[in-house]
């Protein structure tokens, strides 16, 4: 596995290759995804065969550019903002063909979209979005995020397979908003019952092995795809 930083359209990115990847992942990180990237890539090779190209492109405004609408603020003072469809189109637009045109990837390669809490759900709702990518590793993602289970309700994902997790623990908060994410997301499990999807309980809360929880989306999303 080869690793490479580059920048793309003022983004930096950290990239994980492999020779004739199978599939690519795409990921959007913040300065602590990073701190762990290089054990969430070894773990992803420990539960797969299937080579694989990783790109992780960082996040500098986690609240907005991750956050499919507005919403006012459910911890902190900061709102959240509207910035996923731009974030998309930079992902489709420009990250995946420089990725492609600059490790020689094939254009049909199979595209998995994942991330972590906010960008759990930013996966979740590109593929509600696009048709670019097989499959969704949604790891503890932000189901609680205000209006999310009327949308989930009202839309159909257009991926293959989609992975879910949670943190036992993480239903289990004071904060009203947050604490329904046990909920929804088992609603979310069962509205997606019709195609390959999942949804695995972890030990612990939000904050537990995320790089861990991460690889293992990643790792199920493959191994799906490969049946």
């Amino acid at each position: 596995m080869q690793k490479h930083t580059l920048t793309i359209e003022h983004r930096q990115c950290q990239i994980y290759t492999a020779d004739s990847p199978k599939y690519l992942f795409i990921q959007p990180i913040d300065e602590h995804d990073l701190e762990v990237l290089d054990n969430e890539v070894a773990e992803i090779e420990r539960r797969t065969t299937a080579p694989f190209t990783l790109v992780a492109f960082r996040i500098t405004d986690w609240n907005s550019e991750l956050s499919p609408w507005t919403a006012p603020p459910v911890f902190g003072k900061q709102d959240f903002g509207s910035g996923a469809a731009d974030t998309l189109a930079f992902v489709e637009a420009k990250l995946i063909p420089e990725i492609i045109s600059q490790f020689d990837i094939p254009e049909n390669i199979l595209v998995v979209i994942g991330g972590y809490s906010l960008a759990g759900l930013f996966a979740l709702w590109s593929v509600y979005n696009s048709e670019r990518f097989y499959a969704a590793a949604a790891a503890s993602p932000s189901v609680w995020f205000p209006k999310w289970d009327e949308y989930m309700r009202s839309h159909s994902p257009k991926a293959d397979c989609v992975y879910l997790s949670l943190g036992d623990k993480e239903e289990k908060t004071k904060n009203k908003v947050m604490a329904m994410v046990g909920e929804r997301i088992r609603e979310q499990y069962e509205l997606l019952r019709n195609i390959d999807c999942t949804l695995e309980w972890n030990e612990g809360n939000h904050f537990k092995e995320p790089d861990i929880r991460t690889a293992k989306a990643f790792a199920w999303c493959v191994n799906q795809l490969d049946n």
